[in-house]
């Protein structure tokens, strides 16, 4: 289990760009994450507490401008939220475990999930 941080210790944990995304729900530019084009085998897991969220089998080049993946890892790793920010409605990404923000998923993925999730790259690390 993580131990549970307040906001203060995020900030010593996290660098700034991943404190703006994971704590306050922000989003990188798209195209400029360090996962879009990356491939390899393994595991993408929380950039804050080392959840594993998704396979490297499951990643697709969706276009989007962020990687993406066409399910998790495993059910629960990951918490689902209505998001109306920005005058839309849209599924957040949460990590199940500390809560940081991942990016979003849509029902415009590869089969067989159909599910796109756009994950920001600077919430994601990966391990082989």
């Amino acid at each position: 289990m993580t131990k549970k941080y307040i906001d203060k210790d995020w900030k010593k944990v996290l660098n700034k760009e991943q404190y703006r995304i994971l704590r306050k729900k922000g989003t990188e530019p798209a195209f400029t994450g360090k996962y879009i084009d990356f491939k390899g085998d393994g595991t993408f897991v929380c950039a804050g507490c080392g959840n594993p969220l998704f396979g490297s089998n499951t990643k697709f080049d969706s276009g989007s401008g962020w990687p993406s993946f066409w399910d998790v890892l495993s059910e629960g790793s990951v918490d689902l939220k209505t998001d109306f920010s920005f005058g839309m409605k849209r599924i957040e990404v949460l990590c199940s475990r500390c809560g940081g923000h991942l990016g979003h998923v849509f029902d415009d993925g590869p089969m067989p999930t159909g599910k796109r999730y756009c994950i920001n790259s600077l919430s994601i690390d990966f391990k082989k």
